[in-house]
């Protein structure tokens, strides 16, 4: 046989190299500040690695059951009920996966036969497209409205918004599913409760399935919270609750994920994941299952501190006469870079690490029209304090010799 010609199936080619990748690879090959890949500077909480210490000394190092450990999926139980007021059956409701990555796999790849119709809503996760082209599905992928940036810069208060008029056109009787992400990933804008009942309303009219990915539902900002669909009257029997550990505990490369359905869609979730990684991570999913019970107030603070770091970010970047969003949730806030001089964020994203020193992400790679977010950019604001301050230095030094 011969392989020198051997290429990825030509129908994933299009995805190519993740974003996420490239940026933070420019990074560490130009020792750049890493504002792109959205991973925190902080530890987990002490009792979080106390309890994974405690899991590795104790003998809790082999394979954990597929649907992960009881210990888990009872904490996941217990921490829906506590916060969405949803009861969940630990063992036929609850699958644990690695990360929130997998969680969406095996549900796409569980519920959907080549053909099926999938809707997503960009900007979306990279991994949303490629899961659904893996599947064989036909996507139908439809745009937030993005904010208007002024020319002169300034803080944009008003987010993203979603036309529930374009959603409604291209959902039908063949949709099998509708993934949404609130809080959303990259614009940082969370779904009023009128937007999730009106999706709730497609959904149940035309009998779809939602995968709700909701993994930053512990960092929304300003005193609000984090309203899920499952909530909504009709929507819990047909929707699939995705989270994770990684961004509420500081913990990315746990990937320790979770899924929360009534019984026959979890089933399809575990039918599908006991084939990709089976069970595994067994003692930081002890970590996890501690972490879930922290008191609100451990979660609360989490919230807030990353809330001064988004103020920080946003007040030194509209200084420079960026107009950017005050995002109202997640590790991110989004900047228009057409205003200084570059109307195409991808190159200025690709040229930035080496020139400034500054890594970011274009919001465009999020998306399959670009032109209307061809000039935006994704900044993670979720780092250590000495770290924002010296890349907003550099920046700012960036701008002052004309880059």
């Amino acid at each position: 046989m011969n392989l020198e010609n051997t290429q990825l199936v030509p129908r994933m080619r299009q995805f190519g190299t993740t974003i996420f990748d490239e940026m933070s690879g420019l990074a560490r090959k130009h020792q750049a500040i890493n504002l792109g890949q959205g991973f925190p500077d902080a530890s987990p909480n002490t009792l979080i690695l106390d309890a994974v210490e405690d899991a590795l000394r104790t003998g809790k190092n082999q394979y954990a059951p597929g649907p992960g450990i009881p210990e888990l999926q009872q904490a996941i139980a217990a921490h829906q009920a506590r916060f969405y007021g949803q009861t969940y059956d630990p063992d036929t409701e609850i699958a644990v996966t690695f990360g929130a990555t997998e969680a969406l796999a095996s549900a796409i790849l569980g519920l959907c036969e080549p053909g099926d119709e999938v809707v997503m809503i960009d900007p979306a996760y990279d991994a949303y497209p490629a899961l659904a082209m893996l599947a064989g599905a036909r996507m139908h992928r439809v745009s937030l409205t993005p904010p208007v940036y002024p020319k002169d810069g300034g803080i944009v208060e008003d987010g993203w918004q979603l036309d529930i008029d374009r959603l409604a056109a291209v959902i039908n009787p063949n949709t099998r599913l509708l993934i949404i992400n609130t809080p959303h990933n990259p614009t940082g804008t969370v779904f009023d409760k009128n937007t999730l009942q009106q999706i709730a309303r497609l959904a149940q009219e035309n009998d779809v399935i939602v995968v709700s990915d909701e993994v930053y539902e512990h960092l929304v900002f300003d005193g609000a919270t984090h309203d899920s669909i499952v909530n909504l009257p009709g929507m819990r029997e047909r929707t699939i609750m995705i989270s994770s550990a990684g961004k509420t505990f500081s913990c990315t490369g746990w990937k320790t994920g979770w899924a929360c359905a009534p019984e026959p869609l979890a089933t399809a979730v575990k039918g599908i994941k006991q084939f990709l990684t089976y069970g595994g991570g067994t003692p930081l999913q002890h970590g996890v299952a501690a972490g879930l019970m922290l008191d609100d107030t451990v979660f609360a603070h989490e919230a807030a501190d990353l809330q001064r770091r988004r103020d920080y970010v946003v007040d030194q970047v509209s200084r420079l006469g960026i107009p950017v969003t005050r995002s109202a949730a997640t590790y991110f806030v989004t900047a228009d870079f057409a205003p200084v001089g570059f109307d195409d964020a991808e190159a200025f994203c690709r040229w930035a690490p080496e020139a400034i020193g500054v890594a970011a992400v274009p919001v465009s790679t999020f998306v399959a029209d670009k032109a209307p977010v061809k000039s935006l950019v994704r900044l993670a604001v979720c780092k250590a304090d000495s770290t924002l301050e010296e890349g907003m230095a550099r920046l700012r030094r960036g701008f002052q010799k004309g880059l």
